[in-house]
């Protein structure tokens, strides 16, 4: 018998059984939307949006757009529980004024993206993309490269995935600068980083690693300026977030030579089709890596992930307790947790 009470809906893709085990484990009717190659909720309008949650009271977000008029037009949906970290795409305010919950997939991915932007580091500045495609080409020659061993690394945001990179840096003998606007200086001592400010980072830093969330204050907190100060040798890595860099000055630094390479995972193209051009026009640089939003989408990550997501549905039905660091907004309180 199907309980319309605990009906979920998942848009996000990727979504395994294990998961949709444990919903259904707990007494809820699962629909997981299947997508063709290339689509994904992002692209569906408020209507097509509607049509798909008219009477779901969990929803298992991708990267739709969450908007108050959406949330509005679904008045049985109590929890919308996104799998990833990134909320910018939700009307918070409208969750909360609208007494629905909000959750992210807190510590889920956090090893993963913090592995792959080490992997960023190391293929730019070894130059494996280079070497790889110049040995295709029938050209075995070496080329000179650098080394991530007793650089600097400046992490621009220590959360959870900055706090995980530091760990991983640790083995590579490397000097840790932070810029972060709320410095835990016993975390800095115990774990030998040093914190300064962003000029200071900026400058003497081999590779600068942006780890910030976006917001209208930290949108292009890497642009022209901020290049400019950077040292011509360095690398920037952004798995964060496609908006925390200018593209289109990052693509000037590039071809000008003012810094030496960059790795990246997200882009500002992602939100503004409008910059399509210039992250077609980064990707097809030799000095850059590039990989398609993907840091978090390791099998192990996405499995916990979604399992996080499945776990605080359940508990939003149960009236149960949410891990705080899951909490965006939780609407059935007087105050957003955030």
């Amino acid at each position: 018998m199907k309980n319309s009470h605990r009906r979920v809906v998942v848009t996000s893709p990727f979504f395994d059984d294990g998961a949709v085990a444990y919903l259904k484990e707990h007494g809820c009717e699962v629909e997981v939307v299947q997508w063709h190659k290339g689509q994904g909720d992002g692209g569906l309008a408020t209507p097509q949006l509607v049509d798909l949650l008219q009477g779901a009271s969990g929803w298992i977000v991708g990267q739709a757009y969450v908007t108050r008029e959406l949330l509005a037009a679904l008045p049985a949906l109590q929890v919308l529980a996104r799998r990833g970290v990134g909320y910018e795409r939700v009307d918070v305010s409208a969750v909360k004024d609208l007494g629905r919950v909000l959750t992210i997939g807190a510590g889920g991915n956090d090893a993963s993206v913090a592995d792959h932007t080490i992997g960023l580091i190391l293929a730019v500045a070894r130059r494996l993309r280079e070497s790889q495609n110049r040995m295709l080409s029938g050209n075995w020659s070496i080329l000179i490269s650098s080394d991530l061993s007793e650089k600097t690394v400046g992490i621009i945001g220590l959360g959870r995935i900055g706090k995980s990179l530091v760990q991983r840096l640790k083995g590579f003998e490397t000097r840790i600068l932070v810029c972060h606007p709320r410095p835990d200086r016993e975390y800095g001592e115990a774990n030998g980083i040093t914190y300064v400010d962003m000029e200071t980072l900026l400058r003497q830093s081999d590779y600068v690693s942006v780890h910030a969330p976006l917001t209208p204050e930290t949108r292009f907190l890497i642009d022209k300026a901020a290049l400019a100060l950077m040292k011509p040798t360095s690398v920037l890595i952004n798995t964060a977030r496609g908006g925390l860099v200018n593209d289109s000055d990052l693509l000037h630094a590039l071809k000008s030579g003012r810094i030496a390479g960059a790795g990246l995972d997200v882009y500002v193209s992602e939100s503004d089709p409008g910059f399509k051009p210039v992250s077609d026009e980064l990707i097809a640089l030799p000095n850059v890596v590039a990989t398609p939003h993907s840091a978090g989408s390791s099998a192990e990550a996405l499995a916990r992930t979604n399992m996080v997501a499945a776990r605080t549905v359940v508990s939003v039905f149960d009236g149960g307790d949410l891990p705080a660091a899951c909490v965006i907004a939780d609407g059935r309180r007087s105050v957003s947790v955030r």
